[in-house]
């Protein structure tokens, strides 16, 4: 397997296997799964489930010795609550993971189209209690795990099943709704044993990711208490999105008057090309080879395009990953760094349609931060939805920006900058949720406390 050669066994100096494997494990490509969210009823049962179902959950050492499925498990603040955790266990959490993230939706700027009122009712549900994952390369490995945790879950009935939410590759090769390349861009994590793709950026400090080691100031940050119950474990961001995706190519069409055009405007908007290739490597035309190859594809910065010339300012990749960018409010980009481990759902649209078939389509939008709850905040209010940091005053995300038909995108050029205007919201919050992960040795405790 490549990714196993661009492991390094030396390197290793965090946990990894007290660390959930989905954390820090690329996923399988193609990808199947599952994400199940459970009501607990029963305390006591809920505890003898979580310790029937342990053996089963993937840590993160030896993780390309596994062709298996691999399944993860996460808790609500309303879940910890009900699996009866100490009192001084509780109130350690931080107050916006107690909140929720629909109580936090103006800061989060989950307002409009986006508001928690709008959202699914399953998100608005407060019997959510724990989240189990389940990714697999293929349908067979999948179903075969998904039986296993049924068969535990159908023998401790106060666990209940509330919802399921399947999800898969969207289109073969790894290509989003959108017809881009997905998952390339990841921050690289100290200690991990990764080796480094991007010749231009160090490793991340573990702390910043994950619970109980140093962060990038060499501290460590808040914690729920006791210290064994928090160390290795992480916060989890959950974001159900639907994808306008036909929206999107009809803007392409209307902005744009030859499909060559269309696909500069459309790279232009992400800052990359469909094949994953980055725009500041090869700015007048795609390059397959480059887009798929994990050792080129995400080596720049943007030292060399301060001006935005060749990726604009308000790009999404550049957005969130400023990369050395002159910025007009400065800022530690590697403190607002996340984890991105984010899959597809829904049926592919049909390609350039300007049509919306009425089908659900989207992401699932799941991130893992030390401080999530924080890095969200931060990220959705001030370069998301908010252009001041670039010099772009209220010019939001093209891609995941709450533009509700008044949306703008600058294109700086000679002699002047083109923009374009009147850009709707291609992604539509439909539910989230903030969770906690724990470390395997943690899932124990919280069995037998």
């Amino acid at each position: 397997m490549f990714l196993k050669n661009l492991f390094k066994r030396t390197a290793e100096k965090i946990e990894l296997q007290d660390i959930q494997a989905i954390i820090l494990r690329e996923r399988p490509l193609p990808y199947h799964g599952v994400n199940v969210f459970l009501e607990i009823l029963d305390t006591a049962s809920a505890k003898a489930f979580l310790k029937e179902i342990l053996p089963y959950v993937t840590n993160a050492k030896n993780w390309w010795d596994n062709d298996d499925a691999w399944l993860s498990i996460a808790f609500t603040y309303e879940g910890l609550k009900k699996l009866g955790l100490p009192q001084s266990t509780i109130e350690s959490f931080p107050e916006a993971f107690k909140k929720g993230m629909a109580a936090r939706s103006e800061k989060l700027m989950d307002i409009n189209e986006n508001a928690p009122e709008k959202w699914d009712s399953v998100f608005k549900a407060t019997n959510n209690h724990i989240a189990v994952s389940i990714v697999a390369k293929n349908l067979d490995d999948l179903n075969s795990k998904k039986a296993l945790a049924l068969q535990i879950l159908e023998k401790h009935q106060g666990v209940k099943l509330c919802f399921q939410a399947d999800f898969d590759t969207p289109i073969e090769g790894n290509f989003n709704h959108f017809g881009f390349r997905d998952g390339i861009s990841n921050p690289e994590i100290e200690g991990s044993g990764a080796e480094q793709l991007n010749s231009k950026e160090r490793p991340i400090k573990a702390g910043e990711f994950i619970l109980g080691y140093a962060n990038e100031a060499g501290n460590h940050y808040p914690m729920p208490q006791p210290f064994e119950f928090a160390r290795n474990g992480t916060f989890v961001i959950f974001r159900k999105y639907h994808s306008h995706v036909a929206s999107f190519n009809k803007y392409l069409s209307e902005q744009a008057k030859s499909k060559d055009e269309q696909e500069l405007l459309a790279a232009k908007m992400i800052g990359r090309w469909r094949s994953g290739a980055p725009l500041n490597r090869c700015p007048f035309k795609d390059d397959a080879a480059l887009g798929a190859d994990v050792t080129k594809n995400n080596d720049f910065d943007f030292s060399n395009d301060q001006s935005g010339k060749l990726v604009p300012y308000s790009s999404h990749m550049r957005r969130m990953n400023p990369r050395n960018s002159k910025m007009a409010v400065m800022s530690d980009v590697n403190l607002h760094r996340i984890i991105r481990k984010g899959v597809g759902y829904g049926p592919a649209l049909p390609k350039d349609s300007i049509k919306d078939d009425g089908k659900e389509r989207g992401l699932y939008f799941i991130a893992f931060s030390a401080k999530a709850m924080e890095t969200l905040e931060f990220l959705q209010k001030e370069w998301v939805n908010n252009g001041n940091f670039v010099s772009l005053k209220n010019e939001r995300d093209p891609m995941i920006g709450l533009n509700e038909g008044k949306g703008t995108f600058t294109m700086p050029s000679d002699p002047l900058p083109k923009r374009f205007v009147g850009m709707p919201t291609f992604n539509i919050l439909k539910g989230g949720m903030y969770l906690f992960m724990p470390g395997i040795n943690a899932i124990k405790w919280m069995s037998e406390v």
